[in-house]
């Protein structure tokens, strides 16, 4: 019986040891093409450390489900957790449950509202959508002129969900742009959301052409719905040639459209490094150590003359 107990408990030690760290990761979605890459390097960074165990839920959109996932994490016993956010503007009661059962939580890629109230920790890793907009509407600016559009130019703009951080300031990154004396022949006739989705991409894009708006150009705040507005142009028959269209992300399908001639201007956002980067902070965290509350992964402009150095990259 004394040699039947012993082996139990050798291998119960063995099975509880063979995940040292277990990381809860709240997805806000699972459907989305951007944020599977950042998901997937999650997963794959983790195969990569010894002792290293990554939980992922989908919260399917759903600020209750992401904040019960949170919850069943805490119960769970996690040695950390990380949360990319479905509404950025309801993430203090996310921060709250987590400090309060004193496990270290970081945000990813959407900047949670409460991200200059952080506690120690918790942290934050994205790319500083400052430059995100800047760097895309900068270059649609130039491209408007170099098309001899420098005089008068009109531009429609796509926008995410608005309940994202990420949306608003790549939209209010546009208009500063424009406000500025070198792109001020710039004009925003239209701008409306997409919700990040390309298929409600199509539809706008659909009904603009429909109800005669006339534009030069089309911004979107993220490549998939760049890609919806390209399709639902060539379906109406339109000039490509004619118009510049410009997304952010650099995703596979946007620089493909890119390589065809389509897609004028995007700009790469780190999915990978975003991933990694998460994955490490709540690592150091979990482990006691400090970090830096903010950290930013860097935005790079994609146009036809360097994309090929970001083919496969995300």
């Amino acid at each position: 019986m004394k040699r039947i107990l012993l082996a139990v408990i050798v291998v119960l030690n063995v099975s509880c040891s063979a995940y040292a760290e277990t990381i809860g990761v709240s997805m806000s979605a699972f459907d989305d093409n951007f944020l599977t890459v950042l998901r997937n390097a999650i997963i794959a960074h983790s195969h990569s450390l010894p002792d290293v165990r990554v939980q992922i839920e989908d919260a399917q959109n759903d600020v209750s489900r992401q904040q019960n996932q949170v919850q069943n994490f805490i119960a769970s016993g996690v040695s950390a957790i990380i949360v990319n956010p479905v509404d950025t503007d309801a993430t203090e009661k996310i921060s709250k449950l987590a400090s309060d059962a004193k496990i270290p939580l970081v945000y990813v890629n959407r900047q949670p509202a409460n991200v200059d109230r952080l506690p120690e920790s918790q942290a934050f890793i994205a790319s500083d959508e400052r430059v995100s907009g800047t760097l895309q509407t900068q270059e649609v600016c130039r491209l408007l002129k170099e098309h001899g559009k420098g005089k008068s130019a009109n531009v429609v703009v796509i926008m995410g969900l608005m309940s994202n951080q990420a949306s608003r300031q790549r939209t209010k990154d546009i208009h500063d742009v424009i406000e500025t004396p070198e792109c001020a022949f710039m004009k925003v006739v239209d701008e409306q959301t997409a919700n990040w989705q390309r298929t409600e991409a199509i539809n706008l894009m659909s009904n603009w052409l429909s109800a005669g708006i006339q534009f030069d150009a089309v911004i979107a705040n993220a490549d998939e719905m760049a890609i919806g507005a390209i399709q639902a142009m060539q379906s109406a028959g339109v000039p490509m040639k004619d118009y510049i269209v410009a997304g952010i992300d650099g995703s596979p399908d946007g620089i493909e459209l890119m390589k065809q001639g389509y897609l004028n201007v995007t700009v790469f956002q780190d999915a990978v490094g975003q991933g990694t980067a998460a994955l490490d902070t709540a690592l150091t965290l979990a482990h006691g150590n400090k970090t830096e509350q903010k950290i930013w992964v860097p935005f790079q402009l994609i146009t036809p003359a360097n994309m090929n150095e970001f083919t496969g990259r995300n």
